[in-house]
C-alpha cells in the first residue's frame, strides 16, 4: 500500500487539512488509513482526539526511547488509526543527527513493524526541511505537495522541489509527486496566475483538482472534525472527494 508524506516547506497551505481529509475518505471507503503526524505543532492530533499530554505517549518515544511504533498508535475520535506527535519532536534534530542511519529510522522501522503491508500510511511532515521531515521523505513512496493560491507559496513549491530533485541521488527510488493547489479563490485574478505558472512549470505533476478556498474547510477543524463530517455537502467535501478520486486513477493511493 502507498506511503504518502504530505509536505511542504512552507506552512499555512493546507497540509494538515489535506491529510486529515484524505484520511477520512480512505477511512469511510474501509481502508483503515495509519496516520503519522510528524508535526511538533501537533494539530493533526489535536484534530483527532489523539493530542499526547508527553512525550512518551508521541512519535518522539519512537525516536528517543526506541519504542515500537506499533504501540504509539491510538485509535482516533474519526475513525482511522494515529501515532500522534508532540511538542517535543522539536528535539529531533539536534539530537539525532542528519546521517543516514538517522533518515532511514522511520522507514526502518515501518519496515520492521510490517506496518504498511494491508493499509495506506499518511504523514503529515512539519514546514520545516530537517531530520523529521527527511525522515517523512525516506519512508514515503508518494509525496503530495499542497500549495496555497499566493505567490509565497510558490516559492515554497519551487523550493521543494529542487529540494526532492537533490535527494534523488540518495534515494534508493525516486517517490512519485503529485503538487495541489489549495486555497484556491475563482474570484481573484492571482489565483489563476498562480495556476497557470505552476502548471507551466510542473506539468502532469499537477493536479486536476484545485481545493477552493472554503468556510467548511476552514470551521471543520475547529470543531476536532474532518469536512465529510461536519459538512458533507459542501464544497470542500467535493473537492477533496474529486483530489482522491483523481489520485486514485493516477496510482497514487495503492
Amino acid at each position: 500500500m502507498a506511503r504518502i508524506v504530505v509536505f511542504n516547506q512552507k506552512g499555512g497551505v493546507g497540509k494538515t487539512t489535506t491529510t486529515l481529509n484524505l484520511a477520512a475518505l480512505l477511512a469511510r471507503r474501509g481502508s483503515a488509513p495509519l496516520v503519522i503526524d510528524m508535526d511538533p505543532q501537533a494539530h493533526m492530533s489535536a484534530i483527532s482526539g489523539t493530542k499526547a499530554s508527553d512525550g512518551r505517549e508521541s512519535l518522539y518515544a519512537f525516536y528517543q526511547e526506541a519504542k515500537q511504533l506499533a504501540d504509539l498508535i491510538r485509535t482516533s475520535d474519526c475513525g482511522w488509526s494515529i501515532i500522534p506527535a508532540h511538542l517535543d519532536l522539536t528535539k529531533v534534530d539536534t539530537q539525532f543527527g542528519k546521517g543516514p542511519r538517522a533518515l532511514q529510522r522511520l522507514n526502518a522501522g515501518i519496515v520492521r513493524e510490517h506496518l504498511n503491508t494491508s493499509r495506506p500510511i499518511l504523514m503529515d511532515a512539519c514546514p520545516q526541511l530537517g531530520t523529521l521531515s527527511l525522515n517523512g521523505i525516506f519512508a514515503c513512496d508518494r509525496v503530495l505537495i499542497p500549495i496555497s493560491a499566493d505567490y509565497l507559496a510558490v516559492n515554497g513549491a519551487l523550493q521543494i522541489d529542487r529540494t526532492l530533485h537533490a535527494l534523488e541521488r540518495v534515494l534508493e527510488k525516486p517517490p512519485m509527486r503529485r503538487f495541489v493547489i489549495t486555497r484556491f479563490d475563482t474570484r481573484r485574478k492571482m489565483s489563476w496566475d498562480i495556476d497557470r505558472k505552476l502548471r507551466e512549470r510542473f506539468g502532469a505533476e499537477m493536479c486536476e483538482t484545485r481545493i477552493a478556498e472554503s468556510v467548511s474547510l476552514a470551521e471543520s477543524p475547529a470543531h476536532n472534525r474532518d469536512v465529510f463530517s461536519h459538512a458533507p455537502q459542501s464544497r470542500g467535501a467535493r473537492d477533496y472527494t474529486a483530489l482522491l478520486e483523481e489520485l486514485d486513477a493516477a496510482g497514487f493511493t495503492s
